[in-house]
């Protein structure tokens, strides 16, 4: 089985429609992907109505979480869509999604960078405005040759001439609401320095004893060395190890399925949730 457990479709920040996502899906090979856009789970209902045959659905989402001023994200998996409290929380950050933004490109616009509101919402369309959107945006105007290049301390980063603060969910708080749902939580990128600071082994120990699941290891912001790092620290806290592409279409490079999970770890996330479950292809429209 070739399963990938991080992917982002139009209902965030990636460039796939939920229905594109699945059938690409199934045609790079894979047997089970993860919809987990960042706190929302819009896509969930096309994504299921596209699925081919011979490819399953996990329903999930990506949670945006801070802990000592540090950013991280939380994948949650098979949670009770519905559930009230965790609903709210998830309305709480999107709802902060487009002020932010805005404020966003007040910055960049004081440092003399020619973006404009209307040019971020156009690539956002309806999906949930982030900065991945706004990195677009500094691609397309050529002030950046890439998106990862606007997810630097000269632009979008953490601490960034640009970045601006959004409400971010304590981790424990979103472990606690995820399991109250009868969700599964995966703490991922872990190791992303690249991208900013990074959590402390220490308060990743702590999460695991709050119940944190697992964390995501096989990941493309992981070199080999940290790899390692993190599956020694995993094996000491009992954690479950999962691989993703962590795919968002033609916004980054990276292909569907380039990394993956091992199916006995994805047998145990099944066997830990019960607020929904991996939804089978019968072959979508």
């Amino acid at each position: 089985m070739r399963i990938d457990l991080h992917t982002h479709s139009t209902a965030s920040d990636g460039t796939d429609t939920p229905a594109e996502l699945v059938r690409n899906a199934a045609a790079a090979g894979l047997d089970v992907v993860a919809l987990t856009d960042h706190d929302t789970t819009r896509g969930h209902r096309e994504a299921l109505a596209a699925l081919p045959a011979g490819l399953t659905l996990v329903t999930g989402a990506e949670l945006s979480c801070r802990i000592d001023g540090v950013s991280m994200h939380m994948l949650a998996y098979l949670f009770d869509p519905e559930e009230p409290a965790l609903l709210a929380e998830r309305e709480l950050v999107r709802d902060d999604r487009v002020p932010r933004a805005r404020a966003i490109v007040a910055r960049l616009q004081e440092i003399g960078v020619p973006v404009t509101w209307e040019q971020v919402a156009r690539i956002a369309g309806d999906g949930s405005v982030g900065r991945p959107h706004v990195a677009t945006a500094l691609v397309e105007l050529g002030v950046v040759a890439s998106v990862d290049e606007a997810f630097t301390p000269d632009w979008l980063g953490d601490g960034g001439r640009a970045h601006v603060a959004k409400h971010e969910t304590d981790p424990f708080e979103a472990i606690r609401l995820v399991k109250a749902a009868g969700g599964v939580t995966v703490f991922a990128h872990p190791g992303a320095s690249k991208r900013g600071r990074t959590v402390p082994e220490s308060a990743i120990a702590e999460m695991a004893a709050a119940g944190l699941d697992g964390i995501e290891i096989d990941h493309m912001d992981h070199d080999e060395k940290t790899r390692v790092r993190l599956r020694g620290l995993a094996a000491d806290l009992g954690l479950l190890v999962t691989g993703s592409s962590d795919y968002h279409g033609s916004r980054k490079t990276v292909a569907l399925g380039v990394h993956t999970t091992d199916p006995e770890v994805y047998g145990e996330i099944t066997r830990r949730a019960t607020g929904a479950f991996p939804v089978p292809g019968t072959g979508g429209a």
